[in-house]
């Protein structure tokens, strides 16, 4: 045998035996975002709401430019290099721009400048991407509000909709005047306004035919637009060259089963709808003969999914609520605003490499499905956090980048600001979601939402417990959490019961073991709503055993920020527990909040003063307390997001130097020493920083874990920030 045949042997049998890890599969992950309102001038106002709505990009890929309602401009963002974004300013255009699309040097924005919902107006303006200057202005005679150009670049085809009046007649249409189709030929990158086409779309659909309201546009590379109706739950098939339909078909109806139909705060996917309308709005050509559809739903329908049509009508895959299961064991279901789930609204789909990718953007789960597209039923891949409110999505193939548009804007909230979010696709491992949830045996989701307190199992490591802040759900929840899977693992609910029934009047901010199976939780209270500062033992059924108020001469100075943590230090007849109150209620000196201290046997209420950190803006407060190694470990936050965010940070205190004072004495004051900065880990994603870090425990092995709380989906882009700080000693 030759020394090469002795080789290739060697290496075949080494083969044989040996598994060979596969490399990783190209995923998607966030590399950067921008608020955009960091493209305001220094003499706006920037407490005044900016938005990102529908959202393109320079040719080059390499200037993103978005729609701006709420401002009424048009903004740009220099991603020259993407995971560094740039403001690169915006123009302001006397209306309200709806859409935007880029052709040659070109961006084409639709302007809304209607006088009102009955006078409907709006024009085409043509800006150049160099210069920044509107070249040229076609009037519409319409409300616009979707453009598409060709593949070619010989047609752009604007959408307008003359929506109707929602006040009026409980927004019953029909509501004159019909929306319509315009349809300009394209030279040298800007429409020619005298090559206009108006396309008539009434008297298509069934529901209200005589006013068709259009919502989005999509172009093949057949020159062939896909138009929905989404109010009359109608699509449309139009020739560009002749301006004639070629197909229309109802969107129809879908039958939805092991949903949750009620918005009574709690995760029920037990109940149906018959019949919903799907009324669709973003719609994608996925090629010459098939498009998606996104059925967000407006009027009255809403199906919680997404469909793809062939031109002709038929249905060739429908998603029914699979996509909102996904969304909802990532924690991203909005219970609060449930009636048509996740609502799934944008839509984009291109070919990456040989590749062909389908993201579909749900507004209110703030999250975007990807799929490949396998012609037949599309192959789930991942899921992405978007910002709060995902409209506009956008695929830029050349360099591996996908784009979404987040138009919600917080800031009269004091919440987070309306986002330029960017994921880059490269062989890597997702990065998001941190934590999920597990499937019961129905098929349907566990869901959870604003984790809170953690605590470690006693003898486990890695299985830790949290509870949900349940003043958003009506069910109050201690979860099992896996922390050793990748992602983390929720694989068990565990209601809180009082008399059988899941208990209310609760609002869990902490829990600790009670070492005997069960727990310690502590629930922040509220006067107004009659939530009391209290806290509860349960047993390992979920069962509240004892109820336990604060000292009744405690209770004269609260108010409504209250317990925000427990732990327990000690054993059987010497255990006691520790809880820190989030702010300074009406006796304590400003900058100092109360730990308390509560022996179980006796039955005694003791306190220490904790000094909080200044801060230039808002305020800051406890959130959690965990007991560890002789020592007291604290989060102490701020209540800012994004770059106003400052402290989000782990303090230790050691116990042995705690002399607590009775309630109503004259408190020590304890020293802290920084055991973490929690900052970096909180950037990690490339998202915008959190306000709310509120668990933090440390397992039987001595590992560190922090979760943030997603305010239950409402006022938030509903991410939930899982991780570990590694062995706590390290972090000393």
């Amino acid at each position: 045998m030759s020394r090469k045949s002795l080789y290739i042997g060697l290496w075949t049998a080494l083969a044989a035996s040996v598994a060979i890890p596969a490399a990783a599969e190209p995923v998607f992950n966030r590399i950067a975002s921008f608020p955009v309102a960091d493209n305001l001038p220094k003499d706006a106002d920037t407490s005044k709401p900016t938005s990102s709505e529908i959202i393109t990009a320079s040719e080059d890929g390499k200037t993103l430019i978005y729609s701006d309602s709420p401002h009424g401009a048009i903004g740009f963002v220099d991603i020259t290099d993407p995971a560094k974004p740039l403001a690169g300013g915006i123009i302001k255009v006397e209306g309200e721009p709806t859409s935007v699309a880029t052709v040659g040097g070109n961006v084409l924005a639709a302007v809304n400048t209607s006088e009102s919902k009955a006078k409907p107006s709006g024009r085409l303006d043509v800006i150049d991407i160099a210069t920044r200057k509107v070249n040229t202005t076609c009037d519409l005679g319409g409300q616009p509000d979707s453009v598409a150009i060709s593949p070619d670049k010989t047609f752009a085809a604007v959408v307008i909709e003359n929506e109707r009046d929602e006040e009026l007649n409980d927004g019953e249409i029909p509501q004159m005047p019909s929306g319509n189709l315009k349809i300009f030929s394209l030279k040298d990158g800007a429409p020619d306004c005298a090559t206009m086409k108006t396309v008539d779309l009434t008297g298509l659909s069934e529901i209200a035919p005589s006013d068709a309201e259009p919502e989005f546009v999509s172009i093949n590379s057949q020159n062939q637009i896909a138009v929905t109706l989404q109010e009359n739950n109608h699509i449309a098939v139009v020739d560009a060259a002749t301006g004639k339909i070629v197909s229309h078909f109802s969107a129809g109806t879908v039958d939805l089963d092991k949903i949750d139909v009620k918005n009574d705060g709690a995760f029920k996917f037990d109940g149906s709808m018959k019949g919903v309308l799907r009324e669709p709005d973003t719609v994608k050509w996925l090629d010459n003969d098939r498009f998606v559809v996104a059925n967000e739903g407006d009027y009255k329908g809403g199906s919680r999914n997404f469909t793809i049509f062939t031109k002709d009508g038929k249905v060739a895959y429908e998603s029914g609520p699979s996509l909102e299961y996904k969304i909802a064991e990532a924690g991203h279901y909005p219970d609060k605003r449930n009636k048509k789930g996740v609502e799934l609204e944008g839509a984009e789909f291109a070919k990456f490499g040989d590749t062909p990718y389908l993201f579909v953007a749900s507004e209110r789960g703030s999250m975007v499905g990807v799929y490949k597209d396998t012609g037949a039923d599309p192959e789930f891949v991942q899921l992405l956090p978007s910002g709060i409110g995902p409209e506009g999505v956008l695929a830029i193939p050349s360099r591996n980048l996908l784009i979404t548009a987040n138009e919600t804007d917080l800031v009269e909230d004091g919440g987070a600001r309306s986002h330029v979010m960017i994921y880059e696709l490269k062989d890597q491992k997702p990065n998001y979601p941190l934590i999920v949830s597990t499937t019961k045996d129905d098929g349907t989701p566990v869901g959870w939402g604003a984790l809170s307190g953690l605590v470690g199992d006693l003898k486990e490591s890695g299985k830790l417990y949290a509870v949900s802040d349940s003043i958003y759900y009506s069910a109050p929840t201690i979860y099992t959490i896996d922390a050793k899977q990748t992602p983390a693992k929720i694989t068990n609910a565990l209601v809180v019961k009082r008399g059988g029934q899941a208990a209310q009047k609760l609002d869990l901010e902490g829990i600790t073991t009670d070492g005997d199976g069960g727990f310690w939780l502590a629930n922040e209270g509220d006067q107004a709503k009659l939530v009391p500062h209290a806290i509860l033992n349960v047993n390992d059924k979920g069962e509240i055993k004892k109820e336990i108020a604060l000292p009744d001469d405690l209770l004269p100075n609260q108010i409504r920020y209250g317990l925000e943590g427990i732990t327990r230090v000690g054993e059987g007849d010497d255990a006691v527990l520790w809880m820190p109150i989030q702010r300074e209620w009406k006796d304590d000196e400003k900058g100092f909040v109360k730990l308390l201290r509560y022996d179980i046997k006796k039955k005694e209420w003791s306190a220490v003063s904790y000094p909080l950190d200044k801060t230039e803006k808002g305020w800051v407060g406890l959130s959690e307390i965990t007991a560890h190694d002789g020592q007291l470990y604290i989060i102490e936050r701020d209540n800012q997001v994004g770059a106003n965010a400052v402290n989000k940070r782990l303090y230790r205190v050691a116990l042995d130097g705690l002399k607590p004072a009775k309630i109503g004495e004259k408190l020590p004051v304890v020293e802290k020493t920084l055991a973490h900065d929690f900052m970096g880990d909180l950037k990690a994603s490339n998202g915008y920083v959190a306000e709310k870090l509120e668990g933090f425990t440390v397992d039987s092995e001595g590992n560190g874990y922090a979760v943030t709380d997603n305010d239950g989906v409402d006022g938030s882009s509903g991410e939930t920030m899982f991780f570990s700080i590694g062995k706590v000693q390290a972090t000393n």
